[in-house]
């Protein structure tokens, strides 16, 4: 099993998975991490500073993260972690959420902003997914 973390420090979970400068992954075998390596997170300073920190889609009866822009955008943001099973995000839109679902990996909006912590939930199966705190 894999499992990404978006960060911005390599220590804590980003607040924000479309804010995170980076993911921290980890590879899982028979319930122990046997690696840990650090990924650039696509996107994060490619997009025009005119996007950054809006959402030109905020008014999407589904929430933010819906439409054509940030499709392509959730695309991008994903590439480097499309091998992940898990992706665990202190927050995120309902957007990147349903994205990550539909490529197979499955999101977390934790409370934990400690990845080890978050890791060994995740791996005691006792990690809770805070939905109601998709924006």
């Amino acid at each position: 099993m894999k499992i990404a973390i978006a960060s911005a420090d390599e220590h804590t979970i980003s607040q924000h998975f479309g804010r995170a400068e980076m993911y921290v992954v980890y590879s899982v075998e028979n319930g122990q991490v046997t690696d840990r390596k650090t990924l650039p997170k696509l996107g994060h300073r490619s997009f025009s500073s005119r996007d950054r920190g809006q959402h030109l889609h905020r008014n999407s009866p589904g929430g933010s993260g819906f439409g054509h822009q940030a499709n392509h955008k959730h695309e991008q943001m994903t590439e480097n972690i499309q091998d992940c099973d898990v992706l665990l995000a202190r927050g995120m839109g309902r957007g990147a959420y349903l994205a990550l679902q539909k490529k197979g990996i499955r999101p977390i909006v934790t409370d934990i902003a400690d990845m080890e912590a978050a890791i060994q939930a995740v791996l005691d199966d006792t990690i809770v997914d805070h939905v109601e705190n998709l924006h």
